[in-house]
């Protein structure tokens, strides 16, 4: 199949038209998730001192995720807790949920022998077979474990409701792991190519459980941290980059897939904050808090080692609250880059040349990205804090520090902790929400307008500012009059603040007029 353009943006609208658009995600999981580890030593006490410890230090958090060992080791999955270390979930789910927190739990589509449900499902059919009508078993991962059939219907509600328990008991979503390690030597329930299925069954399982999370939370309250995905399977978001080490490579090489990712109509992509195999030095993990902080979803996960900020010392602590805040910040204006993806499949993290198609400099570029249409990140990678990052025509802002520089061109800069490249560029208008301890409030509270202007003396811009449904709610509409901006607003009388570079700013309700620099 050969998709026109003529643009990348235009491939990728027809693409996913093709093989379905992305969901939008509930704004709530664009904020911080934090969670047990894998292999770490966990019980509620320990998930309490972690969930109290970001409160103290002033870091929000939005979903607690509990890893592999919320279940008996080698009954994966027979989605119960482990009474030993949770022995009461349904309080446990409460005391957290009154802190403010949505709950995430990690499921993979494998039932171990040892599991009470594999009889269940063998004697139901829900599991694969081979041709001779055995089923399908094998040691790698769990002993003697089967896969569900997600090809039978009554297989797929079979699964749905034990997962629908764990929803009634409070949890909100599911990390929806493997799914890529299917057989070809089997037979289907409904006579499916085993060939065509190694890589749709991906498909089917996600889908089965983000069709619960709908049904059950309601349109637009679904959300899964999946592994594993095929054509289309970017209509159930999130996906994330799978197990990188903890190194400056590995931080490089998951960009470069999270890239490679968005260019195949997926809207949405995260990544374990400071790698998952092994225990990043702190300068790694410091770097990694800003690049993941500035992706489309932010999770602090690892394997043998916990990735609570305070393990990697009070700077560490610093940085996660800095970016954590400012992403809530940027709220308004990443949430209206999540819906565009949810309407038209250009994706939130966006490769260069997405944005600058005819700029051949952009075309190799791996190391940085558009967050959106209208701001560039350039994630550091060196101990040193050196960075190399191109800026493509016009006038650049750096949202931190308010420098303008003048692209097209390469720069060598070297950022501390606290910073990397990150510019917005010329003509945006950046809408800012005025709350920053949490990603859904309410964004037409008291919110901030960061006019970015070209010097041409029609200037016009507009922005919409989204409900956390991902429709309009407001819309500002911005013209140059002279040595003026005037931001005129439609569908709220709420005030704002219009803010200029230099550090002009105004404040009013319906419209407000700030001056900026005579050309």
């Amino acid at each position: 199949i050969r998709i026109a353009g003529p643009t990348p943006k235009d491939v990728l609208g027809r693409y996913t038209a093709l093989t379905g658009r992305p969901a939008l995600p509930p704004a709530w999981s664009f904020g911080l998730w934090l969670s047990t580890s894998f292999t770490t030593s966990y019980d509620e006490a320990t998930v309490t001192s972690f969930v109290d410890g970001m409160a103290e230090r002033g870091i929000p958090l939005s979903v607690f995720h509990f890893d592999c060992f919320w279940m008996r080791e080698y009954q994966w999955c027979d989605f119960r807790w482990d009474p030993e270390v949770f022995p009461d979930p349904e309080g446990m789910l409460a005391r957290l949920k009154d802190k403010g927190l949505r709950i995430s739990v990690w499921i993979n589509p494998y039932i171990a022998q040892k599991s009470p449900l594999f009889d269940e499902a063998a004697a139901l059919g829900h599991l694969v077979r081979r041709p001779n009508g055995d089923v399908w078993q094998w040691d790698l991962w769990q002993a003697g474990m089967g896969l569900v059939d997600f090809t039978g219907p009554d297989a797929r509600a079979w699964f749905q409701g034990k997962l629908k328990t764990l929803l009634d008991q409070g949890v909100d979503c599911f990390k929806t792991d493997f799914g890529e390690r299917i057989p070809t030597d089997v037979v289907w329930h409904d006579g499916s190519d085993p060939e065509r299925m190694h890589n749709y069954y991906t498909h089917l399982y996600n889908r089965t459980v983000f069709e619960l999370l709908e049904k059950e939370r309601g349109q637009g309250e679904a959300v899964v941290f999946a592994r594993s995905a095929t054509a289309g399977g970017q209509q159930y978001p999130v996906h994330w980059g799978g197990d990188c080490w903890s190194s400056f490579a590995a931080m490089a090489e998951s960009l470069r897939g999270g890239l490679s990712l968005s260019l195949s109509g997926f809207g949405f992509w995260s990544h374990d904050i400071g790698g998952f195999e092994g225990t990043p030095d702190p300068e790694v993990f410091k770097r990694w808090l800003a690049f993941g902080l500035l992706s489309s979803h932010s999770r602090l996960h690892g394997s043998t080692s916990y990735r609570v900020p305070w393990e990697f010392g009070d700077e560490a602590v610093d940085v996660a609250r800095q970016f954590t805040l400012l992403k809530h910040r940027l709220m308004p204006y990443l949430y209206g880059a999540a819906a565009e993806a949810h309407r038209t499949g250009v994706p939130m993290m966006r490769p260069m040349l997405l944005e600058f198609p005819h700029d051949p400099a952009c075309r190799p570029l791996d190391r940085q990205y558009m967050l959106g249409p209208d701001l560039l990140v350039a994630p550091v990678f060196s101990r040193d804090g050196d960075v190399e990052v191109y800026l493509p025509e016009g006038t650049w802002t750096h949202l931190l520090s308010g420098e303008r520089v003048t692209g097209p061109c390469w720069r060598t800069e070297r950022h501390g902790y606290d910073s990397l490249p990150l510019y917005v560029r010329e003509g945006a208008v950046l809408p800012l929400a005025g709350d920053d301890s949490r990603p859904d409030g309410d964004w037409l509270d008291a919110p901030v307008l960061l006019v970015h202007p070209s010097d041409a003396t029609d200037y016009t811009a507009e922005v919409t500012v989204p409900d956390t449904a991902g429709l309009p709610a407001a819309t500002f509409h911005v013209r140059r009059d002279g040595d003026l901006l005037r931001v005129t607003a439609s569908g709220t009388d709420r005030p704002f603040t219009v803010r200029v570079p230099g550090g002009a700013e105004a404040s009013g309700a319906g419209e407000v007029t700030v001056a900026v620099a005579p050309d």
